[in-house]
């Protein structure tokens, strides 16, 4: 349990590094100093060194962890989720060492700070793999799909760049609009971090018996306050209240998780808007966005749907359909992972045909890189957190 430990400060050290970099590259680009270039060079040179270093801590913690529990650990929420901010960071600092724009690392380096975070609250407790994961595909598949989506997140954060910067925030329209919800959401996975970690605090939750689809006792140990539980549960502790009961086939456990982060959205959002900021949260944001060229970030936009797209159409759908017929005996299957794994891939290759071929650029296709990582996201959290299926142990 040694190497578990260790890797879990590396884990620690890496965020705490990530945390500091987006400080300074936040300094960076807004220009604190009277001499705004020589601030945007040297703050933003040591935000990118400090990333580095942050990402080999990262790898350190992935490959301490690998030696302790015996595989490569991205068999559940809080490895995979781990593993795939590490690959959002590795594909900024690719993309950054080649432009050296320090807008691109005050929007993607907080995003993959989030996703980390996201991680970390779901259980780190190291558990035997099932049948199903126990297989070589399990890093083959897994590692590749992430990489190509770390590859792919860094379109969304040039998408949005783009789009802070030519959106007007003075009209109404359905882009300034879209452009908040897309605040909002990211307002939602820090409420999220936040809840988690008051109601586990204050011991908010419970724990509910319920025969599950196949007949068998199972329980679910919630730790916030429950808002919904499986059809005939029962509560074994915790406070009991009003409970919606559901059909089996949704996991409530994660349901109410995501409902709490909703909430706990809300209340930061309102925060920010009414009491904070005063003004929308991107028209807050827009000036730094302005810093950017809209051909650059066009171009950031296109090279890493065009890199990260192939990564994952191989990670994703090709090592995942050899693997499915190895472990279930079929290529494809219709699971929920499977059908929005394969819109993801659909989402991007629209993208990059529109472009080539209807000459698409600017903001319908900055729109496609927001709208693209948005269903990864979807993927991620809500199809792992609701929806029940072949992948739920992810």
């Amino acid at each position: 349990m040694e190497w578990i430990e260790w890797s879990s400060r590396m884990l620690f050290i890496a965020f705490f590094l990530y945390a500091i970099s987006t400080v300074l590259f936040t300094i960076a680009v807004s220009g604190m100093r009277k001499d705004r270039n020589v601030n945007r060079v040297a703050y933003g040179k040591y935000a990118f060194i400090l990333a580095i270093i942050g990402f080999v801590a990262q790898m350190t913690y992935f490959f301490m962890r690998w030696a302790g529990v015996g595989y490569a650990p991205v068999s559940n929420l809080y490895e995979y989720t781990t593993f795939f901010g590490m690959m959002m960071v590795l594909g900024f600092l690719v993309v950054y060492g080649i432009y050296k724009n320090d807008v691109l690392g005050l929007f993607a380096m907080p995003v993959a700070l989030l996703v980390i975070a996201f991680a970390s609250m779901f259980s780190s407790e190291v558990a035997p793999l099932i049948p199903a994961l126990n297989s070589v595909w399990l890093k083959i598949h897994v590692t590749t799909a992430a990489l190509g989506q770390g590859i792919l997140a860094i379109s969304f954060a040039s998408g949005l760049i783009f789009l802070l910067n030519e959106t007007s925030m003075k009209e109404q329209s359905k882009s300034r609009t879209w452009l908040e919800v897309t605040m909002f959401v990211l307002m939602c996975t820090l409420g999220f971090i936040i809840v988690s970690m008051l109601f586990k605090g204050i011991g908010a939750g419970g724990v509910v018996e319920f025969t599950n689809d196949r007949g068998q006792a199972e329980t679910y140990e919630y730790f916030m306050p429950i808002l919904f539980v499986p059809e005939g549960a029962q509560l074994l502790s915790g406070a009991s209240g009003l409970s919606l009961e559901l059909p089996n086939w949704i996991n409530t456990l994660k349901l109410n998780t995501l409902i709490w982060s909703v909430i706990g959205g809300i209340v930061i959002y309102v925060l920010l808007r009414f009491v904070i900021l005063r003004k929308r949260v991107a028209e807050a944001l827009q000036p730094l966005a302005k810093k950017v060229d809209l051909d650059l970030a066009d171009e950031i936009s296109y090279r890493s749907i065009a890199i990260g797209l192939p990564v994952f159409i191989l990670g994703g759908l090709i090592f995942a359909m050899i693997w499915a017929q190895i472990a279930w005996n079929r290529f494809w299957g219709w699971d929920p992972k499977e059908v929005w794994a394969l819109i993801t891939m659909l989402t991007y290759i629209y993208y990059l045909h529109m472009r080539i071929q209807r000459g698409w650029t600017g903001t319908k296709a900055a729109w496609l890189c927001v709208g693209g990582f948005g269903i990864i996201m979807f993927n991620l959290v809500f199809v792992n957190l609701v929806i029940a299926g072949l992948h739920s142990y992810a």
